[in-house]
């Protein structure tokens, strides 16, 4: 497995373990279902919460919440529409960032986007 690969899985586990700790529910990780992936669903008891992890070594220029882009945001969106519909759930949906910075061995500096992002609204074609 390259570089990259143990850094971002030891930080979707550090990620994991933040959650558990802040009393959320771990649903999935890495869910995928056809051509949709999320990276952790989870609940905090009263939100469907999807999280995207940003993991990145202390040397990379850009922060992580800067990769996340229009595109992704509308990639997450779609792929939980699909996890809400497949799991019957009608809670609320929300979008979370969890960002780590350090090395594959960590400690990681974790920072957790609470409301993101929110899913785009579609205007109406007249």
């Amino acid at each position: 497995m390259g570089e990259k690969n143990l850094i971002g899985k030891g930080g979707e586990q550090q990620a994991c373990e933040h959650l558990i700790k802040q009393d959320y529910r771990i649903l999935h990780t890495n869910w995928c279902w056809r051509h949709y992936e999320l990276d952790i669903v989870a609940t905090d008891g009263r939100e469907l919460v999807v999280i995207e992890v940003k993991t990145r070594s202390a040397e990379n220029i850009l922060s992580p919440e800067d990769t996340v882009d229009t595109a992704k945001i509308r990639r997450t969106v779609s792929a939980a529409d699909v996890y809400a519909r497949l799991y019957r759930t009608n809670m609320p949906v929300r979008f979370d960032i969890i960002t780590l910075i350090g090395e594959k061995d960590g400690p990681y500096e974790i920072e957790h986007l609470v409301e993101a992002y929110y899913a785009p609204v579609r205007g109406r074609r007249y």
